[in-house]
């Protein structure tokens, strides 16, 4: 298996952009990711992977990458008569797509790949078409299985699960919040605590949806969604795109120094698939981690700074135990006590994390290599972790009971020299 750089990222402006369209928001992220690549063209572009879960809802349901690749073929900015596949996998979308193009470089196929997520989920008029593009992440066809899954775990949580609420995902995590709650004493201020957190960390990332902070006693008292969840432990509705250009050792030893230098290699790209378990069954982003870990040699203590899919803030508590940063149970005080916060033993969620940065489903973990990347190079500004050189993303998506439907493990290097 060769060796995989990404040598160009890009993340748009994550938040209610209703005056673009997905070909504007696609546009934007890929001369972005030109541009950091410090390409003029994509002319050496060999195959695409094309990131999204909504465009249906706006009436394209095929060939979606296709549509809104067709202006810049035109214009002369992509290729022509590249190949290029259409990504869905819930809010792992982007992080498939990474995979895609990790895997046409590792397997020699292609020297230089595109991978990109674009997504659009903020209907002003007409909120009901954002609540169809999520129903979309849990089984349409048989929904009593999940409907007396949830009835069971609710009734072990002590969380009662009321099918048709119309928050049946924020209800999902809050039922494994509670169950965690009971079965280990995580509380709801160090759930707040984390929401805190990342409120702050977002509002230096000025590519964030949220911009501003949030105290504790604020998160605790925001709006409840789903106990022990409030609005501002959730994420967001949003539009945006990111983006990341990956290449093999070889084309890279091509390009100018000051480009080999701002490299990152992939170090593992792992991908698992979700099942109906066991609240005491470990998640499937154990499985993905430990994959990851094996494929790159690495261990968890040896992570410096990594983005977790905190679709509620809940989830970085859990999600801190099942990538082997805190011992299990342990989540909650690990973000309690400042471990995961800018300055502390592992930061998580530089960029405000999906709380803040925002959720843009398709281009969510794509935006997180952006943000790997900047601490990577040592670009993250006022949010730079120290001594950054190794670096997670974790992304899950969809759900199958307690599980996501698919997860994501992606581990990153800096280069030390070109």
């Amino acid at each position: 298996m060769r060796n995989v750089f990404i040598i160009g990222t890009a993340c748009t402006t994550f938040g209610k952009r209703p005056q673009d369209s997905f070909k504007d928001l696609t546009r934007e992220a890929y001369e972005d990711v030109l541009a950091d690549a410090g390409m003029e063209s994509g002319r050496d572009i060999d195959f695409a992977w094309f990131g999204n879960c909504g465009m249906g809802t706006f009436g394209q349901r095929n060939i979606r990458g296709q549509v809104c690749f067709t202006p810049l073929v035109r214009d002369g900015r992509f290729p022509e008569r590249v190949g290029m596949i259409n990504v869905e996998g819930g809010c792992a979308t982007g992080s498939m797509a990474l995979n895609g193009a990790f895997k046409d470089i590792a397997s020699g196929q292609a020297d230089l790949s595109l991978a990109i997520g674009v997504e659009k989920t903020f209907f002003p008029d007409d909120p009901e078409k954002t609540k169809e593009i999520f129903e979309g992440g849990i089984d349409q066809f048989d929904t009593e299985e999940w409907q007396s899954y949830y009835t069971r775990r609710g009734d072990e949580a002590g969380k009662p699960f009321s099918a048709g609420s119309g928050t049946v995902f924020m209800d999902t995590y809050a039922m494994q919040a509670a169950w965690h709650m009971k079965r280990y004493g995580t509380t709801q201020r160090q759930i707040a605590v984390a929401a805190s957190k990342n409120h702050q960390q977002g509002s230096l990332n000025p590519k964030a949806q949220y911009q501003f902070e949030v105290s504790v006693e604020d998160a605790l008292n925001d709006r409840p969604i789903s106990f022990p969840i409030t609005r501002a432990m959730c994420s967001p509705v949003g539009d945006g795109a990111a983006a990341a250009l990956v290449c093999s050792e070889e084309y890279l030893r091509q390009l100018p120094p000051d480009v080999q230098k701002r490299a990152i290699r992939i170090a593992a790209s792992v991908l698992t698939g979700g099942k109906y378990r066991s609240p005491s069954e470990p998640g499937l982003s154990r499985i993905a981690a430990e994959k990851a870990y094996a494929m790159s040699g690495l261990k968890p203590s040896d992570i410096d700074v990594a983005e977790v899919h905190d679709a509620t803030s809940f989830c970085e508590i859990y999600q801190s135990e099942m990538l082997g940063f805190a011992e299990e149970g342990k989540g909650g005080a690990f973000v309690e006590e400042g471990h995961s916060a800018l300055g502390g033993r592992l930061p998580i969620n530089l960029s405000g994390g999906l709380v803040s940065k925002g959720h843009p489903v398709g281009a969510t973990g794509l935006s997180m290599i952006y943000e790997l990347a900047l601490q990577l190079r040592r670009e993250a500004g006022p949010r730079q972790a120290p001594e950054a050189r190794v670096a997670l993303a974790e992304n899950g998506g969809g759900v199958i009971g307690f599980d996501e439907a698919a997860c994501s493990v992606v581990i990153l290097e800096a280069q030390s020299q070109a």
